[in-house]
């Protein structure tokens, strides 16, 4: 490290980033030895001492030391280079909307969000290539893998920090779209439970345990996990609610449903399907004993519709992906008409 010590003062634009992660952007340095800079004062927020996850605020001060070799402009280059122009041009070529705070893309099936065991190319990986500013486009939230549609991306901490907040609250509106193994009865309404992830097991009636979030030493295995039905009070249960409205049906098979989940669990919608015995045509790991129509195209068939987007000033920003490949085949085999949802994504639930 060289003698070098400075003061950065917080722009408007990193309102709410985490105090690591906006060092990382500026020193070559592990998380490690952030720590250890901290613990020892060597980088303060206005003069005091403060810690890895304090959150910062517009006109914050930040003293921090600068490592000699090389800095995070030259490491963030290097990375940025990894991006093959094909990737590059693959994601502008899913851009929906974008303004000077973020960006929706309309994620592929098939495309993991974010990396791990065995997921190969995903969405989290390639978005140094779309830096701006010194800042790297962040995710807000979550799509499965097997899961098309809206997906938002922040341009800068504050906007992540915002769009975070509406998405934990109810005042942003997400619509998704499914093809349905079955057609749920009631055809409109709401769906309340609580959930908690399970893991197979024999010997449970279900075929299901909760999952002990206090267990150690064993490796969890994500593909096997799924969620089950839970009662409160049980550890790592969690409340999820779904509106729900069947917007067309062929026959007693298959139904088209828009879905509107007021909370976001893992996994929700596709397991209030089941809880309906109306699982989603295409989920392989919550799947119904209904008979599955046959002659319609492979793939899951659940669909992140739209998002709509309050603002402080002005109207809301209202974002829609159109359907994949695979769904609207399905909608052409079963007769269904997108215009029958009406224009306006929330018009089912109205």
């Amino acid at each position: 490290m060289s003698g070098q010590i400075i003061t950065e003062t917080v722009s408007d634009k990193e309102t709410g980033a985490r105090l690591d992660r906006w060092l990382k952007r500026r020193m070559n340095t592990t998380q490690g030895q952030i720590e250890k800079l901290l613990r020892t004062g060597q980088i303060r927020v206005n003069g005091s001492r403060a810690k890895a996850n304090t959150r910062l605020e517009t006109a914050d001060e930040v003293r921090f030391p600068i490592f000699a070799d090389g800095d995070a402009g030259s490491r963030k280059a290097a990375t940025a280079k990894q991006i093959s122009e094909e990737d590059r041009e693959f994601l502008r070529s899913l851009i929906l909307y974008e303004d000077r705070d973020m960006i929706a893309i309309n994620k592929p099936a098939g495309i993991a969000v974010q990396g791990g065991s065995g997921q190969g190319r995903h969405i989290d990986g390639l978005l140094a290539g779309m830096e701006e500013d010194g800042h790297r486009p962040v995710l807000v939230h979550r799509l499965d893998k097997d899961t098309s549609g809206v997906l938002l991306l922040a341009k800068h901490p504050a906007a992540a920090a915002r769009l975070a907040d509406l998405f934990r609250g109810r005042d942003m509106d997400k619509v998704y779209w499914a093809i349905t193994v079955g057609v749920p009865a009631p055809q409109a309404g709401q769906i309340r439970c609580w959930m908690v992830k399970g893991v197979p097991d024999e010997n449970e009636p279900s075929g299901y345990r909760p999952v002990d979030p206090r267990a150690t030493g064993r490796r969890r295995d994500g593909d096997r996990e799924r969620m089950i039905r839970s009662a409160q009070g049980v550890e790592g249960a969690r409340h999820a609610i779904t509106d729900y409205a069947v917007v067309s049906t062929a026959g007693p098979k298959a139904a088209w449903v828009a879905l509107r989940p007021q909370t976001g669990r893992m996994h929700q919608l596709r397991f209030h399907m089941l809880e309906m015995n109306t699982s989603i045509l295409g989920d392989e790991k919550y799947k119904s004993r209904r008979e599955v129509p046959h002659g319609l195209a492979p793939g899951m068939h659940l669909h992140a519709r739209a998002l709509v987007i309050p603002r402080e000033h002005g109207k809301p920003i209202t974002i829609v992906a159109p359907l994949p490949p695979h769904m609207k085949e399905t909608f052409e085999t079963l007769g269904f008409l997108e215009q029958e949802a009406g224009r306006d994504p929330l018009a089912p639930f109205i």
